[in-house]
């Protein structure tokens, strides 16, 4: 199955005093929240690394998703993890195995994130065993 929409997200950044060798890590709380056949919301960490080189960074995030999926209600968690090399960017973000509750216990699938005009969308395909 496949359903897409939008989303508002908001990053806080988190207290984090490492910065290494010259790339800082980050850490941001993560706040989202999905419209369309996914009504829901997000909840999460983010870790980031930015290195000296514009457009060259990396990012890893586990995310509570809680809400209704096509009708069904409960959560599950979703774990990201993306790079960009000199601006090429490559993500991946799949549903945690086994991490469904409720009426969405059992589910599987990846997510692409859209963000054109400064707007975000999602592409979620997914599976209910």
């Amino acid at each position: 199955m496949r359903v897409t929409g939008m989303f508002d997200v908001k990053l806080t950044p988190q207290s984090n005093d490492d910065v290494g060798d010259g790339i800082p890590l980050g850490r941001m709380s993560l706040d989202k929240r999905y419209h369309g056949d996914l009504d829901a919301t997000g909840k999460g960490e983010m870790l980031t690394a930015m290195t000296s080189v514009k457009g060259s960074a990396g990012y890893v995030a586990m995310e509570r998703v809680s809400g209704a999926l096509q009708g069904r209600n409960g959560s599950f968690v979703i774990q990201h993890g993306g790079t960009m090399t000199r601006g090429a960017q490559s993500l991946s973000i799949t549903v945690v195995p086994d991490s469904g509750r409720g009426e969405l216990a059992g589910i599987a699938g990846k997510m692409a994130i859209v963000i054109a005009d400064g707007k975000h969308s999602y592409d979620f395909e997914y599976t209910l065993s």
